[in-house]
């Protein structure tokens, strides 16, 4: 049976361009895939031509041929078996472009680089404002020391290009209609094997130990931040870089202190003759000094006072945020017989009509008037 135009085949003209042939190849290869049409016969055979038609279109020079001598410019040897719908990498490509690259062709997928390690601290308020040096222990792989890093015996590196992958780090296996990559059994993805591996650390250039590393905690770090400290990761394989540390900060609760941003925020009680007849109070601050506040005559609970730069260090600067002090008036309690016979007689002289409590003589005349309304409804 003559073969169909391969232009025919993916349904686009003989003057479209590279981008339009793959739409259109992309197009039908999804609608005939075999794994979307079970019991569809004609779906297979649609399938290998479709790949066999954009296996030669896609390439410049196979789609000159084929422009000038049309399916005489091929056969089957020539076209590195285009018959098979993977043969030539039509599909492949395609595969490649939707799921991504394994690495390129006859090079290493990987680098061997070191993993990422994560590490918690946590600090007190104190140290976060002031800054502090913390150590910690991070059980991680190192440098084997034996073969310097380089997984052979006596340090000398002898590897060989593995012979399975050829060098990829990947091989490939054709499942069904899909081409899967996986790492290389024979070298674990590194692309080359070594001929006489370290016995210390049997060839990884690696080896597991705990160390000692000093973290600086600057000035202003807030809780959730995150430090990194590149290169203080797991070694690399065979000498191949290592990864980051990343040291996350906790911070803790301070008993006195609230911080929000770069404020600071505290709750300081007054007893009920503080507030009503004022003076001063003296308040901790962050940095371990003191600082006075005035508090007004008559003063009311969450009533705030500010405190300019006497906040919480702002990170990365030389600036400081401020500090709020809220009062919270606290009623008297366990009074003794004195005690309650002074209250006595300043209640009695706050009933005869003085001003010293003007929310509640508002509340209760707006109350009175409420009853009254409802009483003449």
């Amino acid at each position: 049976m003559a073969k169909r135009d391969f232009y025919e085949i993916l349904g686009t003209s003989r003057d479209a361009s590279d981008e339009d042939l793959k739409k259109a190849y992309r197009k039908l290869a999804m609608q005939w895939h075999p794994d979307r049409n079970h019991g569809n016969k004609d779906a297979e055979p649609k399938f290998k031509e479709l790949n066999e038609a954009y296996d030669v279109l896609k390439d410049p020079e196979r789609r000159a041929a084929y422009d000038q001598y049309g399916h005489a410019a091929f056969d089957a040897a020539g076209r590195g078996g285009a018959g098979s719908p993977f043969g030539g990498g039509a599909f492949e490509d395609i595969f490649e472009e939707m799921f991504g690259r394994f690495g390129g062709r006859g090079q290493r997928q990987s680098t061997g680089r070191g993993a990422d390690l994560r590490q918690e601290i946590q600090i007190t308020l104190e140290e976060a404002f002031a800054g502090a040096k913390k150590t910690i222990r991070v059980p991680s792989s190192v440098q084997c020391e034996t073969c310097s890093g380089s997984g052979a015996e006596g340090g000398k590196a002898q590897a060989q290009t593995c012979g399975t992958c050829q060098g990829a780090g990947k091989v490939r296996q054709q499942q069904g209609f899909f081409l899967v990559e996986r790492s290389c059994p024979t070298c674990g993805g590194q692309g080359r094997i070594i001929k006489n591996p370290c016995k210390v650390c049997a060839g990884s250039g690696r080896v597991q130990r705990e160390r000692s590393l000093s973290v600086t905690i600057p000035p202003g770090v807030d809780d959730g931040m995150r430090i990194r400290l590149t290169g203080e990761g797991e070694a690399g394989l065979r000498g191949a870089p290592a990864g980051d540390l990343y040291v996350d900060i906790g911070v803790r609760p301070h008993e006195l202190f609230q911080r929000q941003e770069n404020n600071i925020f505290v709750h300081v009680p007054l007893r009920m003759s503080q507030a009503a007849l004022g003076g001063a109070v003296e308040v901790p601050v962050i940095d371990g000094g003191r600082a006075k506040v005035t508090i007004p005559a008559g003063t009311q609970t969450g009533d705030q006072f500010r405190l300019r730069g006497k906040g919480f260090s702002v990170l990365r600067s030389a600036s400081r945020g401020d500090m709020f002090v809220k009062v919270a008036v606290e009623t008297p309690q366990n009074l003794n017989a004195k005690q309650r016979e002074l209250l006595e007689q300043f209640e009695a002289e706050a009933t005869k009509g003085g001003r010293s409590s003007p929310e509640a003589e508002g509340f209760f005349a707006k109350v009175s008037a409420f009853w009254e309304g409802l009483a003449g409804r």
